[in-house]
């Protein structure tokens, strides 16, 4: 009877070393949907019930997030919007403090192509909605915010109170709050002690650690046709973050007009088809892989190149209207080093 206790209790453990082992190299997927686009958060390693609750705290980040910097439905962000239009200070928080003048560093670095004080101009549009529809706003409609020549930089701080010294000022950070977002998910989880973990909000992508042998390998959305155009493999604190025309549009006289749209003209840009560009390092990966993609968008494929530098990125690649692929030295690097692994792993 010793003899058979002793087997069943070694057998017990032989499972339980297996499940351990099952364990350990399983991913662990919870999908949702926040900020308007599909989000996903993958687990490496663990339980499944403690992925779920890491999961359910990231979703649940984001949904504080969607709420706090919500461009038209009621926010913190609609009423900061308002106070500036009536010429009234508004009390706001630390967070929303350190997020706006973080944004306003990029709009400078980027001679204000990157421009979320135009909010004015992208409700105009018909993009500050959830049913986009044609739009085909009047000139002078378009000259009247653009000679306002509304900018980040308008904004006065002391303390938590924010102000504007321009009234046409309206906030709209739907090209940079993905990017906070990532890097709250990755705080929550590195604090939460996974392993590894891959963040997708939408297209942008941010991933921890390394799920066993290989690194993340992740896909670069093909702007006019359904799967990937490339892939890249993604380290730790590298986030993958794209702008296109493709989600976010409308067609009108023949014309494609996206949401992103060129704070010099007014107007949609209907030259790029997306820009991907990867960042690493820090603790805003995610938000420089969001807000930094933006410049190059609206530059395009003449000036594309120069604005990267400036922007500081050597990994990107754009694709213009036509289909022509435009990539750095960096990141063609990088599409030749996943390509070259592919099929010795399996995606991610």
């Amino acid at each position: 009877m010793r003899a058979l206790h002793a087997t069943l209790i070694a057998a017990v453990l032989c499972l339980l070393a297996l499940a351990g082992c099952e364990r350990a190299d399983t991913v662990h997927h919870m999908r949702g949907h926040v900020f308007g686009t599909a989000v996903e958060i993958s687990i490496y390693g663990g339980s499944p019930q403690r992925a779920d609750e890491l999961s359910g705290s990231v979703l649940n980040e984001f949904d504080r997030l969607h709420h706090k910097y919500h461009a038209w439905q009621p926010s913190m962000l609609t009423s900061l919007n308002e106070a500036i239009a009536r010429g009234e200070p508004f009390t706001a928080d630390a967070e929303m403090v350190a997020l706006l003048q973080s944004a306003t560093l990029v709009a400078e670095r980027s001679g204000n192509l990157f421009n979320p004080a135009i909010g004015r101009l992208i409700r105009l549009w018909g993009f500050q909605s959830s049913d986009i529809v044609p739009q085909a706003p009047a000139a002078q409609d378009i000259q009247r915010w653009l000679d306002a020549r509304p900018r980040l930089a308008h904004l006065r701080y002391h303390g938590n109170t924010i102000s504007s010294t321009n009234k046409a000022v309206m906030i709209d950070l739907g090209g940079y709050a993905k990017g906070y977002a990532l890097d709250r998910a990755a705080l929550i989880l590195r604090q939460g002690g996974v392993k590894a973990a891959l963040v997708n909000v939408g297209g942008n992508v941010l991933a921890i650690g390394q799920p066993g042998p290989r690194p993340w390998r992740v896909g670069i959305q093909d702007p006019r046709a359904p799967g990937a155009v490339a892939h890249v493999n993604l380290g730790d604190n590298e986030a993958m973050g794209t702008s296109g025309d493709y989600q976010r549009y409308f067609l009108k006289d023949g014309k494609r007009r996206p949401h992103i749209i060129d704070p010099r003209s007014g107007y949609p840009i209907d030259l790029v088809a997306s820009v991907t560009i990867v960042t690493a390092g820090g603790a805003d990966a995610g938000l420089r892989s969001d807000g930094n993609s933006k410049p190059l968008f609206i530059t395009g494929p003449a000036g594309w190149e120069a604005m990267a530098a400036r922007m500081g990125l050597d990994q990107v690649m754009l694709i213009d209207a036509h289909g022509t692929v435009h990539t750095t030295p960096a990141m063609r690097a990088r599409l030749a080093a996943a390509q070259q692994a592919k099929g010795r792993a399996p995606s991610n």
